[in-house]
């Protein structure tokens, strides 16, 4: 027992000894952090054990648990409501001290915290041990603080549900699983982390597992992140082979000792980009995100805006030194990366759910941030990460209030219509006035539109795309001038499509029902608080980070701003290795985009272009005219159809992939398992029945027959010593 408490009073207490580079800066209970979100999930899961035995006595007893009355509801529906926000609360106080004493202080290497051995044998050891560093600073600031914002979002969105404790229980463990991955001090913590969001993502995809339906996504998102995750252990294999270990700080201590451009680095940093590509969703692994939309809404805004879709980005920026080594993987994640940011644009383009609108938007936007880690853009490939986080949940938690809303008129009347249907809504703007202002404030910050936070971080981006292909020594130049273009143009799209979703579902008349329409209503304050708070941060956020020649050249505007390049200047510890060794080998990197022009002109120019297409885009859907979908007999026809079914990989998938694996799995469970080895196993157990059948014959009991058989026994063994 002492062998379980001692490690977890060690991380409560912030027990261990940091690295004595890092002496200037004091952990302040680090590993509370981490386990503040796994308390909540032993809490929030023993009130679910005991709401399940409490329904179970009640159905035995032939009555009902009533959840409606909040007045009289159990203390395992009121007490979640403290423990699964407040854990997470804590654990961004506790962040934010550390971020403030890390703020102040000359930290020139990373602080690790150990706290004991997990692992030890011969030749292989892991250290139970947190790494607080810049990075992983910026990664716990984004996942406590807008996953705290998710958490009070959910008590009034799943208020009403039956799993109330067992949802917090799982959102609790999420962010315990996702804390651990970027806390963690080696490759193999954060694969435990990694792992361990895995899971937890199957659970709550699959929360409501008795409809089929959501049952089915989950095990999608799990089984379709297992192919990454071999590609992530191979890596580790490789590293391990090549260092002796995994432990970030050794490993890229050394890394440099690596071949530049050699097959062991290319292969290891693909191997952790198939990785990356199953948990970022990125193209041809991004199948299982849209699906993933089964689960509850907040669940939508946790997984595929803060946390774990964006585990991928953060692999590849911890490993940026390994990536500089590599300009052949760079290559190929930059340009899965655009590739996916175009391909899941023009999908959105034609959905009519809202949620998928916004799932293919986060495949687009991670798109945009391996683009920026594959040209070498580190700080603005998590500057992207970071500034998404904040419109991205918004967006989906005003998507949620706007559901629930739908949900709510459409109950109160008896309706069985679709209440995530954009065809469903328009003119919700009356009704919900905060739920469409806030979502129109991250439309604008996702379109790049300035001075909303998406335009800092997406048109960096973009500019260091551009940059990096007219480096002196590029390689695949060309190819990088394409991928400039292409991003560009999907940047275009996404302000097309999230113009059109907003027209859709808050402009125009409104398309729910005479009678339902009087039951619409504005999201309560715990739901809308939420979303005015990262309304704020979609607006303000990319201020910290805003590139010294816009700064230095919109006078006015920018010119008063004490950030400056603040994030860049931040991460530098962590990205100037790898731009060393990029310097080295690349030469500078180009002034100029491939057809001219500053910097500052290409981002006047893009946000400018962005806010024509958020016009015209305005003025095009709104003319159209929509139906709700019981009234719309049009079929979608062409290239249309082709978008709103995703291109039918999907389909392709299973006729060409699912299905034969399906035949070969039968195949073998017919004809190898039950012919040829049920067969073999049953004739041994023939030939053994039969044998002792056989000696059973001479096993009569009668003393007469063991004298008559001994006797002819001895005389077949004299007969063959006298012949």
């Amino acid at each position: 027992m002492s062998a379980v408490i001692a490690p977890v009073i060690a991380l409560a207490q912030g027990g261990g000894q940091a690295a004595a580079e890092a002496a200037h800066f004091e952990p302040f209970l680090p590993g509370l952090v981490v386990l503040l979100p796994l308390l909540g999930f032993v809490l929030n899961g023993i009130l679910a054990l005991r709401h399940g035995r409490d329904s179970a006595a009640a159905v035995r007893r032939g009555e009902e648990l009533d959840l409606g009355d909040r007045a009289s509801r159990p203390a395992t529906h009121t007490l979640p409501t403290w423990i699964g926000p407040g854990v997470l609360g804590a654990a961004f106080v506790i962040t934010l001290v550390n971020f403030a004493r890390m703020f102040g202080a000359d930290l020139e290497a990373p602080v690790i915290v150990h706290y004991w051995t997990w692992i030890a044998t011969g030749t292989f050891t892991v250290e139970a041990a947190l790494q607080l560093d810049q990075l992983s600073m910026i990664m716990m600031m984004v996942v406590t603080g807008v996953g705290f914002l998710i958490h009070v979002f959910s008590v009034g969105y799943m208020r009403d549900d039956a799993g109330y404790p067992r949802y917090f229980a799982y959102l609790n463990l999420f962010v315990f699983f996702m804390l651990v991955l970027v806390m963690g001090s080696s490759y193999a913590l954060m694969f435990v982390g990694w792992e361990g969001v895995g899971l937890c993502s199957y659970l709550l995809i699959g929360y409501w597992f008795s409809d089929r339906e959501k049952s089915d996504a989950g095990k999608k998102a799990f089984i379709v992140n297992r192919i990454g995750d071999v590609g992530f252990l191979i890596a580790m294999f490789l590293l391990f082979r090549a260092f002796g270990t995994v432990d970030f700080v050794p490993v890229f201590a050394e890394a440099e000792t690596l071949v530049y451009a050699g097959g062991l680095v290319t292969a290891i940093t693909l191997f952790f980009f198939l990785g990356a590509v199953g948990k970022s969703a990125q193209i041809p692994l991004h199948i299982w995100l849209p699906d993933a939309m089964a689960g509850p809404t907040p669940v939508s805004a946790l997984i595929h805006a803060a946390t774990m879709v964006t585990a991928g980005v953060y692999l590849v920026a911890r490993s940026s030194v390994l990536f500089a080594l590599a300009p052949l993987s760079s290559a190929v994640v930059a340009g899965i990366g655009v590739l996916t940011a175009l391909f899941a644009a023009t999908i959105a383009l034609k959905q009519n759910d809202i949620k998928k609108v916004l799932a293919y938007s986060t495949v687009s936007q991670l798109g945009y941030m391996f683009v920026g880690v594959g040209v070498g853009a580190y700080a603005a490939g998590v500057f992207h990460l970071m500034t998404h986080a904040f419109f991205k949940a918004l967006l989906f938690l005003g998507s949620g209030a706007v559901i629930h809303a739908m949900h709510d008129a459409y109950h109160s009347t008896h309706s069985h219509e679709d209440a995530q249907d954009m065809r469903n809504m328009g003119g919700l703007k009356t009704y919900m006035p905060i739920t469409w202002a806030t979502m129109w404030i991250a439309t604008l910050a996702i379109s790049g539109i300035w001075p909303f936070a998406g335009f800092f971080s997406k048109d960096e981006i973009i500019w260091q795309t551009a940059a990096f292909g007219g480096a002196e020594n590029a390689p695949y130049a060309a190819l990088y001038s394409v991928y400039w273009i292409v991003a560009l143009a999907a940047a275009m799209l996404t302000a097309f499509y999230m113009t059109r979703m907003m027209v859709m579902t808050f402009h125009g008349e409104n398309r729910t029902g005479a009678e339902e329409s009087k039951h619409l209503h504005e999201a309560p304050a715990v739901m809308w608080v939420p979303l005015a708070v990262l309304a704020v941060l979609s607006v303000f956020g990319g201020w910290i980070n805003v590139p010294e020649a816009i700064q230095t050249s919109w006078v006015g505007l920018f010119g008063a701003l004490p950030t400056g390049e603040w994030l860049h200047h931040w991460l530098e510890p962590l990205t100037a290795q790898a731009h060393h060794i990029q310097e080295a080998n690349l030469g500078e990197l180009a002034h100029s985009a491939p057809f001219g022009g500053g910097e500052v002109l290409w981002a006047t120019i893009s946000t400018a272009a962005a806010a024509v297409v958020v016009f015209l885009s305005i003025r095009f859907v709104g003319g159209q005219k929509t139906v709700p979908v019981a009234q719309d007999e049009t079929a979608p026809s062409g290239f249309g159809a082709v978008l709103l079914n995703k291109y039918y990989v999907d389909e392709f998938y299973d006729r060409f992939v699912v299905q034969p694996i399906v035949r070969a799995s039968r195949f073998c469970w017919k004809t190898i398992d039950s012919l040829v080895i049920d067969g073999a196993v049953n004739a041994v157990g023939l030939v053994a029945k039969a044998f002792g059948w056989g000696v059973s014959m001479f096993q009569t009991g009668s003393v007469n027959t063991y004298a008559f058989i001994l006797t002819v026994g001895v005389l077949v063994i004299l007969g063959v010593a006298v012949l």
